[in-house]
């Protein structure tokens, strides 16, 4: 199994930077400015990608299917007015291009993934509500363009199966850890589920998150994950299901800063480095006289002691000192030095 993955000119997997998706998901509410603007802001605040979703409602779900009460209305409905045309989709992927900031989109259906492909999308990303469905992961696989997976609402072993079966049609992907409850509440999180996924599957692993803020994330980066996706919008006062578990420009940008920054905290390697110098220096603490020793004095116990700075003998050799003769007269409150002794 490969440990990464590229889309794009991105590569995505053990030791690469995280990969920062902002999930816009739907929050256009089915306006392409809005969509735009999206694209914009997610590109300010750095994030390596923007995420879309490609619904076509007729093929992926029934009229009367059943809509969770997060969403506040029929989602067929809901979905028909947020749907984006072929053009739409073409638009945005040329003005995330232009933004340098990488399209994708969720396809819910045969169709969506048809029309990404056509208009010749790097790779997939799927929803955890198609983790189970292995004829459209199967249609999707068979591209033989990267996966990202996510594993809202399923099993460990529900995962297993699926990982078993695209590895059958596709072998370069990444599964996501993910809870599907929006807002998530922290303790149904299990961020070290991710451990485990890693442990089990032997894939690079990820998170998308639906918590509030950006603290999960940043926790999931000390974890190693490789992709981290986080809804966002430009406003949650914005309407739309999603929107109360986005994050705003402002917190993008800060979780973008956040995770390079613990990125660049998680080396393995324990030294005393460059700027740790002049500290020790200061820090640490000398063998040091407490009394007027004279020249030939047989240096006792009570004659010394440690005190700041650490450029003499070393505190933890103060006992190699005891019984060592004095080679010259030492005032009190002096540093020793080796050469003082012999």
């Amino acid at each position: 199994m490969k440990n990464k993955i590229k889309i794009g000119n991105k590569f995505i997997g053990d030791k690469c930077r995280c990969f920062i998706i902002a999930e816009a998901g739907i929050n256009h509410n089915g306006n392409i400015k809005k969509a735009l603007a999206l694209i914009d802001k997610a590109a300010e605040c750095g994030a390596d990608a923007i995420k879309f979703q490609t619904h076509i409602p007729e093929k992926e779900m029934l009229k009367d299917g059943f809509t969770a009460k997060y969403v506040g209305s029929s989602l067929f409905n809901l979905l028909k007015k947020v749907e984006l045309s072929k053009e739409d989709h073409i638009k945005l992927k040329k003005y995330a291009k232009k933004r340098k900031i990488l399209f994708l989109s969720t396809p819910f259906s045969r169709e969506a993934a048809d029309l990404l492909e056509e208009i010749g999308v790097n790779g997939y990303k799927t929803g955890s509500g198609e983790m189970t469905n292995l004829p459209l992961l199967k249609h999707i696989a068979k591209k033989g363009k990267p996966m990202i997976i996510s594993t809202g609402m399923s099993t460990l072993k529900e995962i297993q199966e699926t990982v078993n079966f695209i590895k059958r049609f596709n072998n370069n992907f990444i599964i996501l850890h993910c809870t599907s409850s929006y807002p998530t509440k922290y303790e149904d999180i299990n961020l070290k589920v991710i451990e485990s996924l890693r442990e089990k599957l032997k894939v690079p692993i990820g998170l998308s998150d639906h918590s509030i803020g950006i603290y999960t994330a940043l926790a999931a980066i000390a974890l190693g994950v490789c992709v981290v996706e986080k809804h966002f919008t430009i406003s949650r006062k914005w309407p739309g299901p999603d929107q109360g578990a986005s994050i705003e420009p402002k917190e993008l940008k800060e979780l973008v800063q956040g995770i390079r920054a613990v990125e660049k905290a998680l080396g393995s390697v324990k030294r005393i480095n460059k700027d740790e110098e002049p500290i020790k220096k200061m820090a640490r603490e000398s063998v040091v006289s407490l009394v007027d020793i004279a020249k030939g004095t047989i240096i006792k116990r009570e004659m010394v002691w440690v005190k700041r700075p650490g450029i003499g003998i070393p505190a933890k050799d103060l006992e190699k000192v005891v019984s060592l003769k004095a080679k010259k007269n030492i005032k009190a409150n002096q540093l020793i030095k080796w050469n003082d002794l012999k």
